[in-house]
């Protein structure tokens, strides 16, 4: 897996406010935008399923500051975790705490490098 190929989905998504997440990749690097973005206690360490939990416990009491923020948060609602787990979700997800280019499709920073 390309781990950017994640990063770059979730970001469409959100910029265009189309589709769903597909895999646990996306979901990593998403749930590293909500720590990012709204200070869950959250950490690439957790098994996919314990942090949908927490994210959806929180999601409602979220103020998101905008509709790619929103989308964001409907995307992690609506998704269901699968059991896989793996070193490049750690790694989303701490691109996604990190990320210096919100929202841009393109960067030329990587977790790491």
């Amino acid at each position: 897996m390309v781990t950017s190929i994640a990063r770059q989905s979730v970001i469409i998504k959100c910029n265009l406010q189309k589709s769903v997440m597909l895999g646990n990749y996306e979901f990593y690097y998403a749930a590293g935008l909500v720590k990012k973005l709204y200070g869950l206690e959250i950490s690439s360490d957790m098994e996919p399923e314990a942090m949908s939990a927490l994210i959806l416990e929180r999601a409602d009491s979220l103020t998101p500051k905008d509709e790619k923020e929103e989308y964001l948060l409907t995307m992690l609602k609506c998704y269901e975790p699968l059991t896989n787990y793996d070193e490049q979700m750690k790694e989303l997800f701490v691109w996604g705490e990190s990320e210096p280019d919100l929202w841009s499709v393109t960067t030329s920073w990587h977790p790491g490098a």
